[in-house]
């Protein structure tokens, strides 16, 4: 049953949009159905500015087109397709990165990268592109943001797992490519370790840029290519062939080496100097020197080392090029330097921007 004070909220939302003018959001209540309690109203009627939307239990209707919501997820889009490996690996390890079950501040320091300062997102709408499990979905909620976070892939389902009871957050699965929300409606956009596995980063980050509101900011990071020997990139000799493994069986197989192995690429990673490089041979992504325990440990090494492996595309940027993109769309406060994850750029919209945004 829906909550009677959700209830009147909608109710009031439905008089409130019936005298405003044909322009403004109508937002309609079946009342056959009861509307769907973790839909939050204010960051609906946000992202569909200027849309007639009607929302039951099994369906939203915008603009005469219904998309069903299963799951308590608003399906734009269904299939996992090219990112089938995201939601075999986020519904496994559905909350390994939270940084509250991890006791340290992993994510955060993710979040640190952009700029942005927690107590001022209190009240502001966060879309949050390639959500995955929802790690940072989390902090932006407990931040007091409005937050629509947002999967190509069924991952998506895993963060409305861990992040069921909050209040402030719509989930849905939808095509960065095909975003189905108003332009120019979000004051934050996050897209982080979701540009490079995508089939062209420089679209994806100029659709990302056309949500942003005017005086509102974008932060991005993509993999970083910058021509130089590093140890993690052994991984593309490998991905030629483990890229035509079948998800589920690669994992399968990380699952059973990586417990063996982790001991010996530990002891190699160790030594000084060359340690890197001779425990690259074998890709294996390991945390040993982070504050995570031993179980979590291998967890970390498995799901990452299949998220170097399995994903079908790998597209990395370098710092002249992320750079460049914030340009050509004529950002201000540009921000592009090297990060945890490769390279993170950062950028304000201009109030007034004449560039057209969504190439």
């Amino acid at each position: 049953m829906l909550n009677s004070s959700l209830l009147h909220s909608f109710l009031l939302v439905n008089l409130f949009t019936s005298e405003r003018s044909i322009n403004t959001i109508a937002l309609n209540i079946n009342r056959k159905r009861h509307a769907n309690k973790m839909l939050s109203k204010e960051i609906i009627e946000n992202a569909f500015h200027n849309k007639k939307i009607t929302i039951t239990e099994e369906s939203i209707n915008i603009n005469n087109t219904e998309f069903e919501i299963s799951g308590n997820v608003i399906r734009f889009h269904k299939e996992n397709d090219y990112n089938e490996s995201f939601s075999i690996q986020w519904n496994t390890y559905h909350n390994n990165q939270y940084d509250d079950i991890n006791n340290n501040n992993m994510s955060q320091l993710r979040i640190n990268e952009t700029g942005w300062k927690l107590d001022d997102l209190e009240g502001k709408f966060i879309l949050e592109a390639g959500c995955g499990p929802g790690r940072f979905t989390r902090i932006f909620s407990q931040a007091k943001a409005k937050v629509l976070a947002f999967d190509f892939s069924q991952a998506v389902d895993a963060n409305f797992k861990n992040n069921k009871n909050a209040q402030n957050i719509v989930f849905c699965q939808a095509d960065i490519f095909n975003m189905p929300f108003s332009e120019g409606q979000f004051d934050y956009v996050y897209c982080h370790g979701v540009l490079q596995h995508t089939p062209n980063p420089q679209k994806a980050f100029f659709c990302l840029a056309g949500m942003v509101k005017p005086g509102g900011h974008l932060s991005v990071d993509i993999y970083r290519k910058d021509g130089l020997i590093r140890p993690w990139k052994s991984k593309y000799i490998w991905r030629p062939i483990t890229t035509r493994v079948p998800p589920t069986k690669l994992l399968k197989f990380l699952q059973w080496f990586i417990p063996l192995w982790l001991p010996i690429d530990t002891f190699l990673k160790k030594i000084p100097y060359a340690g890197n490089y001779l425990g690259s041979i074998i890709p294996c992504w390991n945390y040993w020197n982070r504050p995570l325990s031993a179980d979590q440990k291998v967890q970390w090494a498995v799901m990452d080392t299949f998220d170097a492996l399995a994903p079908k595309y790998d597209i990395p940027a370098s710092i002249e090029e992320l750079e460049s993109w914030f340009k050509e769309i004529g950002f201000t406060n540009i921000d592009v330097h090297p990060g945890g994850n490769g390279v993170v750029g950062n950028g304000t919209k201009p109030e007034h921007n004449s560039h057209q945004d969504g190439k």
